[in-house]
């Protein structure tokens, strides 16, 4: 289904989008008139039923006493079949009119009666590919497939389709949009069937789905993180949320014990609500599962509701690993993203892939980074758990708050601090409850700092990395003011060094350019990179990460040379300089070097 061609979505696409919801209508309707269709069709049930009370229709003012009393049982039949058949004829033209195609630049999705909508998402600016699987679906072997795009309401929803199509596609997707083109032979084979053989051959598949899990390609990798049903209900109970639903239970029985009532109606809606969410999150996490794949992380999660998303290299803008005090005793954390989720700003709903971590030990982070941050070295990841979670350590490499500001952070301050390292700031903050945040500095958006008048008369100021928003608020506080000016000169560069040479949104290109430099000659290196020079080249890679290696906390570092503008005749004959370079007289590769 990914040969250019436009197709249609799963033959039961209507039922699942609208017709549960007028099965539903129905049933209140049958419900409600339980006992008059009874007595009318099935009397023998019902001896005692008045039949001959819609005589005095009346006085009863009921609709059906009227049908009953004027002989108008066709008429009223007739109307029921004529509304059905009408919304059975919406429900068909909505699914006829409703096609998708994918090529290899983008996917297109066509859809609407009378007003006609087409989006269309590039692939090569795809953040991820859910595949969501509801109960009901499940049972008849469907899915919904839902393309995260870059923008805000950039999303592009495919549902539903068979979830072996679903599973096909959402390959078929990410391999284009690594760089990479399908294959011209049996894309399409097997994909395409009559409407009759799809229906009956999916539902099978997916009642054995529903009870040996998500039927999902075998080739798989297994998931890195075993999470114990044991483990996710103890987190649950050792956290905050547990401490408000027991003092909200302690102060109802005060308030009953004392006849104030009104207690109950303030208290007992949110104590539900709250238990609500408390049992969702326990259920949603008892599947859970991580992995890495040729195109990303998968990570898939959910009891009842199937939902499993891939993200791609290069999609993950911040890091946050955090332990609230209460799994101090255990050692248990967890790891929340930031990440682009292509909503709308209308859509208050949370977004559940930015928990990708729900409770795990210290080996299970380690595993979790190792996948979200592929390109750092083994042991340099292992220092950022060391350092990061459990330090301060001998040779401490993070610059903390001065002595003059610890009666801001009277228990963090010897953990309160920033380290720059492998491509990566990282900003730990906590005591009572830690958190350590790494932003890859190629995806960083800008870097602020941030001073009160109370921060200015101590000499400190704040550090603020900007990201795309989610969960994860990067800063760091309370640190000495020249320390915070030289994180920023020593931030600003990395970043733009790291952004120049990340390639990673056409991970499979990159990969193939790899491979082909490694099997011809390696061209001559370019020109090193000097800033304001105005040369060719490309800026150097950050240096390898080395614990320890900014030294104490407060030690001074040299920060590079200020930037000095140039005047207008240095500007002139820079200007000169760089046109007479790309000349296209002068040699043949002006192209390449502009």
């Amino acid at each position: 289904m990914s040969d250019g061609e436009w197709h249609r979505l799963h033959p039961l696409t209507p039922l699942l989008r609208g017709g549960l919801a007028l099965l539903v209508v129905l049933g209140i309707v049958v419900a409600n008139f339980r006992d008059r269709l009874i007595a009318i069709f099935v009397p023998v049930f019902a001896p005692d039923a008045p039949v001959d009370r819609w005589q005095d229709f009346e006085s009863s003012g009921d609709p059906v006493d009227f049908v009953l009393a004027n002989n108008l049982v066709l008429v009223a039949l007739g109307v029921v079949v004529v509304g059905l058949a009408v919304i059975i004829g919406g429900f068909y033209l909505s699914w006829r009119f409703h096609t998708f195609r994918i090529t290899d630049d983008d996917v297109e999705v066509r859809s609407g009666i009378l007003s006609r909508t087409q989006r269309r998402a590039p692939l090569d600016r795809v953040q991820g590919v859910n595949l969501t699987r509801p109960a009901i679906a499940r049972l008849l072997g469907a899915a919904k497939l839902e393309i995260i795009g870059a923008g805000a309401d950039a999303n592009v929803k495919l549902e539903y389709l068979s979830t072996g199509n679903a599973e096909t596609i959402r390959a078929d997707i990410l391999r284009l949009a690594s760089g990479r083109r399908l294959a011209a032979e049996g894309r399409a084979e097997g994909a395409r069937g009559d409407a009759r053989s799809a229906i009956a051959g999916t539902v099978s598949r997916g009642l054995t789905g529903m009870i040996d899990g998500d039927d999902a390609d075998a080739a798989e990798p297994a998931s890195v993180v075993r999470i114990p049903p044991g483990r996710l209900i103890a987190s649950q109970v050792a956290g905050w949320g547990t401490v408000i639903i027991l003092a909200g239970a302690v102060a109802l029985a005060v308030a009953a014990a004392n006849s104030v009532f009104w207690v109950f109606f303030a208290y007992v809606p949110a104590l539900l609500g709250l238990g609500a969410y408390w049992i969702r999150t326990i259920v949603r996490s008892l599947r859970y599962s991580i992995a890495p794949t040729r195109d990303g992380v998968r990570i898939t999660f959910g009891l009842f509701t199937t939902v499993s998303e891939i993200l791609p290299p290069g999609r993950v803008h911040a890091i946050e690993i955090s332990q609230p005090i209460f799994w101090r005793a255990f050692g248990w954390w967890t790891v929340r993203i930031n990440r682009l989720s292509g909503r709308s700003a209308t859509d208050t709903t949370t977004d559940q892939f930015t928990t990708v971590l729900p409770v795990g030990t210290r080996a299970d982070v380690e595993r979790v980074l190792g996948l979200l941050l592929p390109t750092v070295p083994e042991q340099a990841r292992a220092a950022f758990v060391a350092e990061g979670l459990l330090g301060p350590v001998a040779g401490d490499p993070y610059v903390t708050t001065p002595q003059r500001a610890r009666i801001l952070r009277p228990l963090s301050w010897r953990r309160n601090g920033y380290a720059v390292a492998d491509g990566m700031l990282l900003l730990r903050v906590g005591m009572v409850w830690r958190r350590l945040a790494v932003v890859p500095l190629a995806r960083l958006q800008s870097v602020g700092i941030h001073q009160g008048p109370i921060a200015r008369a101590l000499g400190i100021a704040r550090l603020r990395a900007h990201t795309v928003a989610g969960p994860v608020i990067p800063y760091v506080g309370a640190l000495d003011r020249r320390d915070v000016l030289t994180a920023f000169e020593r931030v600003s560069e990395v970043a733009v060094s790291a952004a120049a040479t990340d390639h990673s949104h056409r991970w499979a290109e990159d990969e193939q350019a790899s491979s082909s430099a490694e099997a011809s000659i390696a061209p001559p290196p370019p020109p090193p990179y000097l800033p304001g020079s105005g040369a060719v080249g490309t800026p150097p890679p950050p240096p390898p990460y080395v614990p320890g290696a900014l030294g104490a906390p407060g030690a001074p570092v040299t920060p590079p040379p200020p930037y000095v503008p140039r005047t207008r005749a240095e500007a002139r004959e820079n200007a000169a300089t760089a046109g007479a370079a790309l000349d296209p007289a002068a040699d043949g590769t002006a192209e390449d070097r502009s």
